[in-house]
């Protein structure tokens, strides 16, 4: 019997293989939740004396405050070598973190190492999101690009799992382990048909469309669609002008709004610090049991994102998310408002608050903007603009997660934890009104419906004609 891959399990494949990177990024990402309780306890840290929470910050936030100078410079790249090549050559350096990371004994060893890793854990969220959404049809490319979402969160369950109960040496083992082994799949995988094809690789790129859509016809008709758009942009993109154009200046200007409103709000501040914030609370329930919990929700999210992807447009799941979001961080900081009042003993329902706001903070956060950003951020960039505007809307959430993650701990010190949190939920409300007023939905649009929702001027016939486009 004859098994039959049809085009969207072979998309399917394509990107679940790509998103490999993303695991091993989730996993790098929330290395310090565990990590931190551990460098500064005097009984399990590997260096000669526990660490501060100022060199703490800086070992969550170093790579945050490189990456906003290097995010352009790869946007370039990944037009020059491609979107595979680039995803590839970013696995080196991380390799060699987590193999440094070993050995290291001093905290500034650890700090360099976390610089390097976080940064190309940046560019990792960068890359894959733009692959993925250039091999998937418009009827998928929602469902697959919450696949990033879904990796990254299995890598967080993994590091929330398997770090509290393993060594500080131990786990970093197994980070370089994993990054090894996974790295190995992506070797194999073809690079994008748009961007075989701006490189001249016409009959490369009719191969892989034809692969990844079912049949040759619809390849042709797809590549008309990359000619008539690089024909359209290539004379702007030559001369320097692209951040002049007003189409292209609305969309970055909607990735600033989406980027930096999704770390204004707080979400990674609370991934890094997950443990740390749990030990703050006193309460009954064991901050590593509770961390697993919290991780496990975030990958259930993820799934349930994309299941609703299909059915829901992503305005809809990004403001429905962020009420959540809202009551989320409320109930947080209602937690440490009433238990900070002297003499105060934590009981009852007060005793499992801080646990069910963090996971309506971690669940909405993984089935709404934490999910969508990378994908309608690479939706509203079209084919030969894709990769600078990508990298460009990016720098902006990279600079607030160093600003959230490295004066968070600053934040709760000298506001209390209630006020910091009351303000992340303050920024959910603003990001909410935000949204509701200047995005619009791209859910079911090919890339140059989407232009035309930005206010390009846009062939109407030539949409027309390739309305069945997969693009």
């Amino acid at each position: 019997m004859k098994f039959y891959l049809t085009p969207v399990i072979r998309q399917y494949g394509l990107v679940v293989t790509v998103n490999l990177a993303v695991l091993t990024t989730g996993m790098s990402l929330v290395w310090a939740s565990p990590s931190l309780v551990k460098l500064q306890n005097e009984f399990e840290t590997p260096l000669s004396r526990p660490i501060t929470d100022e060199e703490g910050s800086w070992v969550v936030a170093g790579g945050f405050l490189i990456g906003p100078f290097i995010n352009i410079i790869v946007g370039m790249t990944m037009d020059r070598i491609g979107r595979n090549t680039c995803i590839l050559l970013l696995t080196i350096p991380k390799l060699c973190g987590a193999i440094a990371l070993i050995f290291a004994n001093e905290i500034w060893m650890i700090i360099l190492c976390r610089i390097i890793m976080t940064v190309v854990d940046t560019l990792t969220l960068i890359t894959v999101p733009i692959y993925a959404s250039e091999m998937a049809n418009k009827e998928h490319r929602g469902s697959l690009g919450t696949l990033l979402q879904f990796f990254s969160s299995l890598g967080v369950v993994f590091t929330l799992s398997v770090g509290p109960f393993l060594s500080y040496s131990t786990f970093s083992i197994v980070l370089a382990i994993v990054i090894a082994a996974l790295t190995v799949p992506i070797l194999f995988l073809p690079d994008t048909p748009f961007h075989l094809y701006s490189k001249g690789y016409t009959e490369e790129a009719i191969r892989v469309l034809t692969v990844i859509r079912g049949s040759q016809a619809l390849a042709k008709e797809e590549l008309e669609e990359y000619i008539a758009s690089s024909k359209k942009t290539e004379k702007k993109l030559d001369k320097a002008d692209l951040f002049r154009n007003k189409t292209f200046l609305k969309a970055l200007g909607l990735g600033f709004l989406i980027g930096t409103g999704s770390q204004l709000i707080g979400s990674n501040a609370i991934n890094y610090y997950l443990q740390t914030i749990l030990e703050s609370t006193k309460t009954s329930v064991p901050s590593e049991i509770a961390s697993v919990i919290i991780g496990v929700i975030q990958l259930l999210a993820s799934v349930c994102a994309t299941l609703i992807m299909r059915k829901f447009g992503r305005r809809t799941i990004m403001l429905t998310t962020l009420v959540g979001f809202f009551l989320g961080m409320m109930g947080l900081g209602t937690f440490f408002q009433i238990s900070g009042s002297e003499g105060y003993e934590i009981t009852g329902f007060m005793n499992y608050l801080p646990i069910v706001s963090l996971i309506l903070i971690v669940f909405c956060f993984s089935v709404g903007i934490g999910s969508l950003m990378w994908i309608v951020i690479s939706e509203l960039f079209e084919g030969p603009s894709r990769a600078v505007g990508v990298s460009t809307s990016l720098t902006s959430a990279t600079i607030l997660i160093f600003i959230t993650t490295k004066y968070f701990a600053f934040m709760t010190s000298a506001l209390g934890p209630a006020p910091t949190y009351w303000f992340f939920s303050l920024m959910s409300v603003l990001l909410f009104i935000l949204i509701a007023i200047f995005l619009p939905e791209t859910k079911g649009k090919s890339f140059s419906e989407i232009q035309i929702a930005l206010g390009a001027k846009v062939n109407m016939d030539a949409i027309e004609a390739n309305s069945k486009n997969n693009v």
